[in-house]
């Protein structure tokens, strides 16, 4: 048995035909990641012992249900990775920071309360950059992760690890967050499948949060339908978040109509492809994919989201308002066991405090990383007095015209394909020391974070080397659109 040929889908199929067992292929997923993740640095802790043990059960349900539960449950014993802002009750949860090293969940996230009830299986928490602040994972505090293509370049970010759990083929799936691009951004340079929901559609109770405007919790995998097959899991209302939305997905979002999927018109926004700094690649990979859509019959046309080239900087207003405020309660004195173990030496810095605030100014100057402190005070900045208007209230309404761009273009077109990131996976260390030019990786993705919309990554198909990606978004709550659309590529091309 090789794990590595396996998909959530052949993988029920065997379990169907006794195959194998859970424990046997979970054990195999475990003896791959202790070979290969010291290469890779995917995953920050292991649930090794109690991975193991949920194996044993599942097999003991297996034994008594068998094709009824597989059948019923499509995501049963599903081996999952899940990303470290994602709280599972009793294990740690550092969002990849000092700050929260010693942290253990108190209680478990929406999203893994489902998958649990949905007989999901968690392998581990994944590496990410600190509080989900980063396009690359190079902003970890505890390790770099690597790109499973080229171990010199990165894997994207913030969700890296999740990314590389699922293309190194340490995890059937995983989950990632999304505040600008930080699930589609690392898939499209990993290759695997990333998705990023409407805002509204995954409950983020649970996620340690960075910006609660912009966040969303999705799932990666190496298919479009094991996407699909995890989303429909973790989607809808919950009363712990009020933002989520009650909205019943229906059986085409795993298995679509292609009949109806070729109706849909498709729009290629021209301000995506007059962009500087695109390279050569990308740029035939992603006219590859329009080329098959067109050669299939769908109907595709250009559009204009002439707000676009506002986005980014819209976005870098208002993810640092939000951040600063959601990281104001990180204080190394919450969130963490005191004591002389402590990453900050607690006890140490209480002792030679002078008072209250300098005792936070030390906590939180030793625990934070250089990219949180560059946005906690460029957020607290831009909502400081006399500069709200100028700078926050200003990005709101810009906010308002770049979601009015898509509605426009919405009447026009039922889906619209892009690119996910300019270039392919840079080098390791190439970007560090020009945060503006790490920002450009998020361009294409960040306007749909704005406009609350969903997108998803999906691995262009033909291209030798480093991945390439390419981006469907859809109207709010249309996830089977680009779901279906996706699909009738993987299965057509």
């Amino acid at each position: 048995m090789n794990v590595k040929d396996f998909t959530i889908e052949k993988y029920h199929k065997g379990l169907l035909n006794k195959e194998f067992t859970v424990a046997s292929f979970i054990e195999e997923i475990f003896n791959l990641i202790e070979s290969e993740d010291s290469r890779l640095g995917a995953y920050l802790s292991l649930m090794k012992i109690s991975a193991l043990d949920e194996a044993k059960k599942a097999d003991e349900v297996l034994a008594i249900r068998g094709a009824d539960v597989l059948n019923s449950q499509p995501m049963f014993a599903v081996p999952m990775a899940i990303k470290d802002n994602i709280l599972i009750k009793g294990h740690r949860a550092t969002a990849g920071s000092k700050l929260l090293e010693n942290y253990i969940a108190s209680y478990d996230a929406t999203v893994i309360r489902k998958l649990k009830s949905a007989g999901a299986i968690f392998l581990g928490k994944t590496n990410m950059d600190e509080f989900a602040m980063g396009s690359s994972t190079e902003n970890s505090a505890y390790q770099k992760t690597r790109n499973p293509y080229d171990l010199e370049r990165v894997p994207g970010g913030s969700s890296g690890g999740s990314a590389v759990a699922v293309a190194g083929h340490m995890a059937l799936g995983s989950l990632g967050t999304d505040t600008g691009g930080s699930i589609r951004q690392p898939a499209s340079l990993c290759g695997a499948v990333g998705l990023k929901p409407t805002y509204g559609a995954v409950s983020r109770f649970g996620a340690i949060a960075l910006a609660s405007s912009l966040d969303q919790i999705g799932p990666f995998a190496k298919t479009v339908k094991d996407v699909a097959t995890i989303f429909k899991t973790i989607s809808g209302i919950d009363k712990n978040d009020g933002t989520s939305q009650d909205i019943k997905y229906g059986e085409d979002l795993i298995n679509p109509d292609f009949e109806k999927i070729k109706k849909l018109k498709i729009g290629i926004p021209k301000e995506y492809f007059n962009l500087e700094g695109m390279d050569e690649v990308t740029k035939q990979g992603i006219n590859s994919v329009i080329d098959f859509y067109k050669k299939s019959g769908f109907e595709v046309k250009e559009v204009s989201l002439p707000n676009t080239k506002y986005a980014l900087s819209c976005y870098y207003i208002i993810l640092p308002a939000e951040a600063s405020s959601n990281l104001a309660r990180f204080d190394g004195i919450r969130y963490a066991k005191v004591g002389p173990s402590t990453p900050l030496g607690v006890n140490e810095i209480r002792s030679n405090a002078k008072n209250l605030l300098d005792l936070y100014v030390k906590n939180k100057t030793q625990g934070f990383g250089d990219e949180p402190k560059r946005r906690i005070i460029l957020g607290t900045y831009v909502l400081s007095s006399g500069y709200y208007d100028a700078y926050y209230s200003k990005a709101q309404k810009v906010r308002s015209l770049v979601k009015k761009d898509f509605t426009d273009a919405f009447k026009e077109v039922d889906v619209i394909l892009t690119p996910v990131s300019p270039t392919v996976a840079f080098k390791i260390g190439e970007k560090s020391a020009d945060p503006l030019a790490m920002y450009l990786s998020d361009i294409f993705t960040i306007p749909v974070n704005l406009a609350g919309l969903p997108g998803i990554s999906i691995p262009v198909k033909g291209i030798n080397g480093l991945p390439v990606g390419f981006q469907l978004i859809g109207k709010s709550f249309r996830e089977a659109d680009i779901l279906g659309l996706g699909q009738y590529y993987e299965k057509n091309d």
